[in-house]
């Protein structure tokens, strides 16, 4: 009997869904968020603490069974739907991704310490239980930026406006300044998008061809 898919899967707005489509990434918020190991169900919690990490498929040969006793597991497409979630890349199973990403957040040679980022991304990435998002004016944004026009998330890569689903990316059907040419919705949290600015350049889906 084929089973239904577990709401594990990760969208742009932060948001947790059941859907059969695979990720690149997956990661955690710090611990448990479903109810039971034997139902896998999230009632209303949707992070245990402010470490939202974005890891590796595989690492070490580590195998766990999914939504088991210890933390929740997520799945995002990307890393750049993961950042605009609000995570960040893990120190342990991606310490070269998560130096360059905290170096790049500070820009001075140093690097930031990871309990930091995690408190300034909590205060950035809600607004109570919902997502914080903010206006933004698109030309001014980094590539790795998301953005939301009304039920659209578009990304903006090195190549153009892609649209995202979890499927993989698509490009922008309508004349791009019909719809880039105003205020959108930008997902990604402002200290991700500085550190875009400052060069950290995030893992894309194939489907995106960066």
């Amino acid at each position: 009997m084929k089973r239904s898919p577990l709401q594990n899967r990760v969208h742009p707005d932060g948001s947790i869904v059941a859907t059969a489509h695979r990720g690149l990434f997956y990661g955690n918020r710090g611990g448990k968020i479903h109810d039971t190991a034997s139902s896998k169900l999230l009632p209303k919690r949707r992070w245990a603490s402010r470490q939202w990490i974005c890891c590796v498929l595989r690492f070490k040969d580590r195998k766990r069974p999914l939504m088991g006793t210890g933390y929740t597991e997520l799945f995002f497409m990307d890393e750049v739907a993961a950042l605009a979630a609000g995570h960040r890349p893990c120190f342990e199973c991606r310490r070269a991704d998560a130096v360059r990403f905290a170096r790049a957040w500070r820009n001075d040679g140093s690097r930031e310490t990871a309990p930091e980022m995690d408190r300034i991304l909590h205060q950035q990435r809600l607004d109570g239980k919902t997502k914080r998002t903010f206006k933004a004016d698109w030309h001014k944004l980094p590539v790795g930026a998301m953005l939301r026009n009304q039920h659209q998330i578009i990304a903006k890569s090195p190549t153009g406006p892609l649209l995202w689903s979890f499927n993989g990316y698509t490009r922008l059907a309508s004349t791009p300044a019909a719809v880039l040419d105003q205020p959108l919705d930008c997902l990604t949290p402002r200290a991700i998008l500085k550190t875009l600015s400052n060069g950290y350049t995030p893992h894309w889906h194939p489907s995106a061809n960066c």
